[in-house]
């Protein structure tokens, strides 16, 4: 399982609009790609303006393809207006 983690940091007073657009927007079109095991957001209760991203995939490959989805580009699109700096980790988790 491939995951990828991000810590965004929103513009302030943007964290929950950018939460209800890529919930309206994008969220139910990422959960149903081949290969996405998990796509949640999680908010900080430090942070008013902070939110994690977690996204797991069945595998790189799997990920790659969803990066080059329509829906991404409409995402890509949008960002810059809610998202004012983003930090990104990822993992791989094998079966033995």
């Amino acid at each position: 399982m491939y995951t990828i983690y991000v810590v965004f940091k929103c513009f302030p007073g943007k964290r929950e609009a950018f939460i209800k657009k890529v919930n309206e927007e994008i969220v139910s079109d990422i959960r149903n790609e081949n290969g996405c095991i998990k796509y949640d957001y999680y908010l900080s209760e430090k942070d008013e303006n902070e939110i994690l991203l977690v996204e797991a995939w069945e595998s790189l490959k799997h990920q790659q393809i969803h990066m080059e989805q329509p829906h991404m580009a409409k995402y890509l699109g949008f960002k810059d207006e809610y998202i004012e700096s983003a930090a990104f980790g990822e993992f791989e988790i094998k079966n033995n």
